[in-house]
């Protein structure tokens, strides 16, 4: 395998892996070929930027520790552009940078050192939720009313009460979902973690709290009444009422 070039084995989703440890960038491309997925490898900022208008990237698996630009300031810049799943790899003591990371649009993390199954389980996850579901022919679709937005769970869209889209990553689009399906339920992290992610939550896993964050900014949650509200020592709610409603419908496959 070219190191630089990466390898177009396999007919499975599109990876990038960035990352400048060369014996890590390796091993990740020859596992994740293995696996049946495409592989392109970057060493660096430059060349990852490279790849990724080389061709369509279906996810990114990010280092944060890179030679010629921070892994942060790479995932900000990828996201502002690109709504494509990025997993972040960190070192187990870059807690600050991993919750950094989730809060600028990161869909995942990975603690190094890690065994390369756990991070394929992890692409697979992501990619499962974010592939549009199994709807029959002409099926109509139902969407999601609640409080003045509009959730497509099918095209995975949202629209403010002025009908213009708000633009959510996968997990945050996860969040809200798992909320919607179970509206005026309280739900403990470790619950939303499950459903959401599929793991446990870590003694110090705030990636829900950053998630449930980053969807009161993008919903205007503030004021008296909050859309999503925070249970003292329990979890989070969605406190508008969900209506259900027949979107477009999905023309045969």
């Amino acid at each position: 395998m070219n190191d630089m070039r990466g390898s177009d084995a396999g007919s499975g989703p599109h990876i990038l892996v960035v990352d400048d440890d060369q014996q890590i960038r390796k091993l990740l491309g020859r596992y994740l070929a293995e696996q049946n997925f495409r592989v392109s490898l970057a060493a660096d900022g430059r060349e990852a930027e490279r790849r990724l208008t080389e061709g369509r990237i279906d996810l990114v698996v990010l280092d944060l520790m890179l030679p010629d630009v921070s892994g942060l300031d790479l995932c900000r810049a990828i996201r502002a552009r690109s709504p494509v799943p990025i997993i972040l790899l960190t070192a187990l003591k870059e807690d600050v940078d991993r919750i950094i990371g989730l809060e600028i649009g990161a869909d995942d993390y990975l603690g190094k050192p890690f065994n390369p199954r756990e991070l394929v389980a992890r692409i697979r996850a992501v990619l499962r939720r974010l592939s549009p579901r199994d709807t029959a022919p002409m099926a109509p679709v139902l969407r999601m009313r609640f409080g003045g937005f509009m959730a497509d769970p099918t095209s995975r869209q949202l629209w403010d009460p002025d009908g213009r889209e708000i633009v959510l990553t996968g997990a945050e689009f996860d969040l809200l979902l798992a909320l919607l399906e179970r509206p005026g339920r309280m739900l403990s992290r470790e619950q939303l973690l499950d459903i959401t992610h599929g793991r446990a939550s870590g003694g110090f896993d705030r990636s829900i709290d950053v998630l449930i964050s980053r969807l009161r900014r993008k919903l205007g949650d503030a004021g008296s009444f909050q859309i999503i509200k925070t249970l003292r020592n329990g979890g989070y709610q969605l406190a508008a009422r969900v209506d259900l409603a027949p979107g477009p419908e999905v023309p045969p496959a």
